[in-house]
Parts: structure tokens; sequence; C-alpha cells
């Protein structure tokens, strides 16, 4: 067998019938530039996230930027994050002057809330808890620990749209939830996008006007903004995926039980999942011994994976003037020597999962 790890061929082949008349249809309006499908594309998210005011931007990067800014994020303040993610969390904290600080993780990746209050000063701003492979992080207890301080939470989100936390949508608990929809989310546009979510409208409006260039009218400039809101034909593009959402969770959720119970557990390591969260499998990692060894044997086999991601942030070199060091994070480290992604996407079939745990099963049994 030949498994990719992702296949957006396949997604194009089968929506492109479907496709191609909205694409026509957004173009022959010469809408290109705000318009309609925006419009109707942030009430369809609203909806779904259960909020008030959603905006749509650009990448989910530029909504962590502008989230952290309208919370009042400066130069010399401090965010407590955790240092496993994308390198786009800690940078939307640097690029406004602000100090990310770092706390480990959980087994499940997530991170660790005991360990939030020990992280916090009088320079503590805000704290981003990033929902990292579409599994919610223990959103119960980071918001007590934002009530008891003060502090704001904004939910990185990126990789968890329609995931949830005690029946809340990501995105709806904190203050400001921020999602990217870059084409390997589960809602995906046809290239860089993202969202931000808020119960705050004063926050939805300013950032609506950040995002275009801080203009209130045609020519009346508020504040200097940034060129950061979504192109219409992406906003099109995500309105005809997002009615195909609950069936891509689906499928990926029961993907992921498939993995569940054909891997050995006494080689292989799956965080359990809380029974407070409803999961939406983004991406399906496993933790492994023996990592490098592993990938090639599957790379023989046909198989290809990812790792999400091998690079701690706390340990790239753009991160050196933060002064952490090698065990600084214990947990984040380790696991970024044993994590594994495997294939969940949608259109994987059952018997390439069976192949893929067949085929990990026995790299480790036959030693």
């Amino acid at each position: 067998m030949k498994i990719s790890y992702v296949d957006l061929k396949a997604q194009w082949q089968e929506e492109k019938k479907e496709l191609l008349p909205i694409i026509d249809k957004v173009l022959s309006k010469a809408e290109h530039v705000g318009g309609s499908e925006i419009i109707k594309f942030e009430s369809k998210i609203s909806k779904l996230c259960k909020v008030k005011c959603t905006v749509a931007l650009n990448s989910g990067t530029d909504a962590l930027t502008l989230g952290l800014h309208l919370l009042g994020i400066k130069r010399g303040d401090e965010v407590i994050t955790p240092p496993n993610s994308f390198i786009a969390s800690a940078a939307s904290i640097v690029h406004l002057g602000a100090r990310p600080v770092f706390v480990d993780v959980k087994d499940d990746q997530l991170i660790d809330p005991t360990k939030i209050e020990d992280a916090i000063t009088n320079k503590t701003k805000a704290i981003m808890p990033v929902h990292l492979t579409g599994r919610m992080c223990d959103m119960k207890s980071i918001m007590n620990i934002s009530k008891k301080y003060n502090i704001p939470v904004i939910e990185d989100a990126a990789q968890s749209i329609g995931s949830k936390f005690m029946k809340s949508p990501a995105g709806s608990i904190g203050h400001v939830g921020c999602f990217s929809a870059h084409p390997l989310k589960n809602l995906n546009a046809f290239g860089d996008s993202g969202y931000l979510t808020t119960n705050d409208s004063k926050i939805a409006s300013k950032a609506k006007i950040l995002s275009n260039h801080g203009m209130v009218k045609r020519n009346i400039v508020e504040n200097f903004g940034y060129v950061s809101r979504m192109d219409n034909l992406q906003a099109g593009i995500l309105n005809y995926h997002i009615k195909k959402l609950n069936r891509i969770i689906s499928i990926r959720r029961k993907n992921a039980r498939l993995y569940n119970n054909m891997l050995n557990k006494d080689y292989v390591f799956i965080a359990k999942t809380d029974k407070n969260t409803f999961d939406t499998y983004h991406t399906f990692v496993i933790q492994v011994n023996n990592r490098g060894q592993l990938v090639k044997y599957l790379e023989k086999k046909g198989i290809k994976t990812s790792i999400h991601y091998p690079n701690p942030i706390h340990l790239q070199p753009a991160a050196e003037f933060l002064g952490y060091k090698k065990g600084s994070f214990p947990e984040t480290e380790q696991q970024s020597k044993r994590i594994l992604t495997l294939p969940i996407n949608q259109f994987i079939k059952e018997e390439e999962i069976e192949y893929i745990a067949k085929n990990i099963n026995y790299f480790y049994e036959r030693s």
C-alpha cells in the first residue's frame, strides 16, 4: 500500500463539481475583498461556536496577534502558554513586544493547569492555552485561575474547530478564541485563512477595523491597522466546507477509535480522552520509543507520517533570548522525542488503518 499523510488531491476530486460553480458565483459578483460570503461565514461560525461575534481574518496567526493586542497586551507584558505548540503561538506574543512564559504540559500534550499559578507574576497579562490536536485543555481549571487573578484567557483554538469542553465549543470559553482555516485543518480554505471569536462586541468591532487598515470608512482611518482580512473567495469555500464539518469530524473520530482498538498499548502510548471533552482529531498523535527507526520502517511500507512538533519552541534558535535551556520543560522535551502523527484524514480507509496498526505493532513485537 501507499498511504499519504493527508490527501488534498482527493478532497478536490470529491468536491470540485460543487465548488467550481461556487467559485464562479463569487468571482462573477466581483466581490473579491469583502462581500456577502464573509458576512455569511461569520454568522455561521458564531452559531457553531455559540458566540456573539466572529471576525473573518487571513490567518490563525493574525487572529492571535489581534486578539492579544485587543486584550491589552503590550511591550514588556508576559503571556503564559505551553512550549509545544506551532511557532505562531509564541510568535504572536513576541511580535507585540511581550514575552512568552512557558508552562509544561501533561501526558496528553495540553498545558498543565497545576503549573500555571507558579508562572504568574505582576507582568502576566494573559493566559493562552493551546487546544492541540483537536483536544481541548482543562478550561474549568484555567478559567478559575483567570478569575482568581483577573487575567484574560485567549484560546489558541487553531486546531480545534468543533471541539468541546463540558459541552462548550472551543473559542467560546475564554475572552477570545483564535482559529486557523489553513488547508490542513478540519475546516479548511484553499490557502491561509483564520477567524476570531468573542462575546465582547467591542473587541470584535475593533478587530474588524484593525484587520482592514484601521479604516472606519473608505477614507477615514481610526488607527493604523493591518491587512488581516479574509478574502471573500476563501469565505465562499469555507461556507461550502462548513456543511461537511460534522461528517469530517465523525469520520476522524471513528478512525481514532480504530487506531485505539488496533494498536498494541504495550508499545504505543495514546493519551486518554477526558470525559469532559469532545475531541475532533485534527491530528492523531501517538508516543513511541525508537521513533526514528519506526518512521523509516513505515516509509518502506509506503506509510507517510508526520511529527507535530519535533523541536519545542523554547529550544528554537528564535527563542534563545528567552533564556530557557534543555531540561526547562521535561515533559514537553520527552514527548518531542516520542510523538508521531499518524494519517487520520477523512479519505483513509479502514483497511489502511489496519495496515498501519499492524505494521507498527509488528515493528515493536518482533524486537
